[in-house]
């Protein structure tokens, strides 16, 4: 059975990320959509809401399942038995960094595999942090943010806001 892995922090899971997500689904039997615990970065939502909100927005996609991991990511991926990593590539930025990473995990394990998907141009532009700031200020995230989850992440952002005055 063919499984990829798509991880991310996905804090929160952008427009961007699911137009990978959308594109990758097709090609595998299986993925998962992986939230990483990185204890190296301090999430804004948790995990659970992180776990949620992916859960929400793939569930029209009946071959996607949505996971969390702390650690390496190719313990996970040996641990369930999958070969294939997907990756987003925004920009050229991004490609120095996952080149990287495609070549550390093929170093500790030479059967994974990592598959690059450009991302949609219309969401070239578009990070969490992008959110994360412009949701804290009070603009609209549609476009950006996934439908079924616009209004939660609007709404604890704006919260965030009115906190921090």
């Amino acid at each position: 059975m063919a499984v990829c892995v798509y991880p991310g922090t996905f804090d929160p899971i952008t427009c961007g990320h699911l137009d990978i997500i959308q594109r990758a689904a097709p090609l595998f039997e299986k993925m998962i959509i992986l939230v990483g615990k990185n204890s190296a970065k301090s999430p804004f939502f948790t995990v659970e809401e992180r776990v949620d909100f992916a859960q929400r927005v793939t569930a029209h996609l009946p071959n996607t399942e949505v996971d969390t991991f702390d650690g390496l990511l190719v313990h996970y991926v040996q641990r369930i038995q999958a070969h294939v990593i997907v990756r987003g590539l925004r920009a050229l930025s991004d490609y120095d960094y996952e080149y990287q990473m495609a070549s550390t995990n093929h170093t500790l394990c030479p059967n994974i595999e990592t598959i690059f998907l450009m991302t949609a141009l219309q969401y070239a532009f578009l990070s969490s942090s992008i959110v994360r700031e412009i949701g804290r200020n009070g603009e609209s995230l549609s476009g950006m943010v996934p439908e079924p989850i616009l209004y939660d992440v609007t709404t604890r952002l704006a919260q965030n806001k009115s906190q921090n005055r």
